[in-house]
């Protein structure tokens, strides 16, 4: 140890493991103490604007551990500050080169590219990066509401277009029978009668349906429909009638 240009100089000698540590006093010193464990740090970056100009509050946790014990004393003061400050420097890089839409869907994206930063800058130290985690990404509450209208609009739209793909599909299907219909005028026959057959036997005493159709049906006209229609309702009143129990003297 010795004094020059009116600085002092400290010399290293040889790290310490674990275990009893004997000093021999004032000629020997401890001048820090490294834990070689893995450590957890947590870092913030408040109000920090993402690529599509979004303030965004990011929280994560980095875990890392000091490999060179004699790198951490000597490459840099205060490593352990140090380490904090370049967290925090990488996240607000990151969260700048980032969409907010990508931010929200890819954390584990986010959380790589925060490791490989931070390790290339804390080796030089003797530090290794075992991995960072991105733990939160607060949005203000506007915008969350905005979001939330987004997305229930792209819901909606959806939606739409799924009902609209499925009248589409019933149309080509309609199509498709009015062709089949058109080349065998039996089956429209057949169909029309069921369709008729259908309506009139829910207990029905009005049924509206266009001469044209009683023409192709060939049910006799106005006269043979009215018989028809009073016929079914007839038997549908017959099923239903109770009968009563016989009167006991």
């Amino acid at each position: 140890m010795g004094k020059g240009g009116g600085a002092e100089i400290r010399t290293f000698s040889v790290p310490q493991g674990s275990g009893y540590l004997f000093i021999i006093p004032i000629i020997d010193s401890v001048a820090y103490w490294i834990d070689m464990r893995v450590i957890s740090t947590a870092f913030t970056a408040e109000k920090t604007l993402t690529k599509d100009t979004v303030p965004v509050d990011v929280d994560a946790v980095l875990f890392w551990k000091v490999l060179d014990a004699k790198k951490a004393a000597l490459e840099i003061a205060q490593y352990k500050s140090a380490i904090n400050w370049a967290s925090q420097t990488a996240l607000r890089d990151v969260i700048g080169k980032t969409m907010l839409s990508e931010m929200l869907e890819g954390r584990d994206k986010m959380s790589t590219q925060l490791q490989k930063i931070i390790d290339d800058r804390t080796e030089p130290w003797g530090v290794n990066v075992i991995s960072v985690e991105v733990k939160d990404v607060n949005i203000p509450s506007s915008l969350q509401d905005a979001m939330s209208m987004q997305a229930q609009a792209e819901r909606e739209r959806q939606a739409r277009v799924i009902l609209g793909d499925s009248e589409r599909q019933v149309a080509e299907k309609f199509g498709e029978a009015a062709k089949t219909y058109e080349n065998n005028p039996v089956a429209l026959h057949l169909r029309a009668m069921n369709m008729l057959y259908e309506g009139l036997k829910t207990n029905s005493t009005i049924v509206i349906v266009p001469s044209s159709a009683l023409e192709t049906m060939q049910l006799g006209g106005l006269a043979g429909m009215t018989a028809l229609t009073m016929g079914l309702t007839a038997e549908g009143e017959k099923k239903e009638k109770k009968v009563e129990p016989p009167k006991t003297k």
